[in-house]
């Protein structure tokens, strides 16, 4: 596997834009995962044009004796999780729409034995060398084919990692991630799930230009990607509140930089 700060690395040319969809907390396996509305998903994102999917991990449920998840509720056992969940995502990979993947802390379950459920299922789709272990960093270069070396190209950096910490309000979560984004120059976005909870926000850091002389205030988005849990389980058991379903995405514009964040 590729190491973290090795850059995933995008080309798409003479397109208006394209939309992608951070899939993140998907839990198959999980009594609760809406995995027929998630294959739904998949088959749209697949015939539609311009459209790609980021894989940030808890794609499968994965659960063990020693985890929160009660793993003899599970569905399927993990093994038939992963080799279903490389199957759903078959049609993405064999079109090129999936930009990047990083595993989840559902698939961290498998340190014991040094084992990646999201990396095997990236090796299953012929993908591996998109995934990062622990934070992906993707570059989309978009604008027209052909032009000359040094012409304008509207250029994105987006930052992927599955998150961590729950926190009650949604406020601390936010808070986290713009913390993270606060840490990393160059970043348009920065992108996570985890805490089942989608939002956005557009924070900002001051940059200076000591070339031209120019001190600017540099925007970048956070968004936090929805799950695709209905409430109950061990988040009932432990008295989390449930969160809504809402299926964002992020929209980049292909000849001029700008992003849209749509929930």
């Amino acid at each position: 596997m590729l190491p973290d700060y090795e850059i995933i690395q995008h080309k798409i040319y003479d397109v208006p834009s394209i939309k992608i969809y951070p899939v993140f907390d998907v839990h198959h396996g999980s009594p609760e995962s809406r995995m027929d509305d998630f294959i739904k998903f998949v088959n749209h994102v697949a015939e539609t044009p311009n459209e790609y999917v980021i894989l940030g991990g808890d794609l499968i449920d994965n659960g063990t004796k020693s985890s929160v998840t009660n793993c003899f509720r599970a569905t399927i056992p993990p093994s038939q999780q992963k080799r279903e969940m490389a199957n759903i995502l078959a049609p993405l990979a064999e079109k090129g729409k999936v930009l990047g993947a990083t595993t989840g802390n559902h698939e961290r379950r498998n340190r014991d034995v040094d084992d990646d459920p999201v990396y095997d299922i990236c090796c299953k789709l012929d993908i591996e060398n998109l995934y990062r272990e622990n934070v992906c960093f993707i570059k989309i270069q978009m604008g027209k084919e052909g032009v000359k070396s040094g012409d304008y190209r509207p250029t994105y950096m987006l930052v992927v990692t599955h998150g961590t910490g729950g926190g009650v309000l949604s406020g601390s979560s936010l808070n986290r991630n713009e913390r993270f984004g606060y840490s990393i120059d160059g970043a348009d976005c920065i992108i996570t799930g985890h805490t089942h909870k989608p939002m956005t926000s557009q924070p900002g850091k001051v940059v200076i230009d000591t070339r031209n002389n120019v001190v600017s205030v540099k925007p970048f988005k956070v968004l936090v990607a929805t799950s695709w849990l209905d409430y109950g389980g061990y988040a009932a058991r432990y008295m989390l509140q449930p969160s809504s379903f809402c299926l964002n995405s992020l929209t980049l514009c292909g000849d001029h930089k700008e992003m849209t964040v749509t929930m």
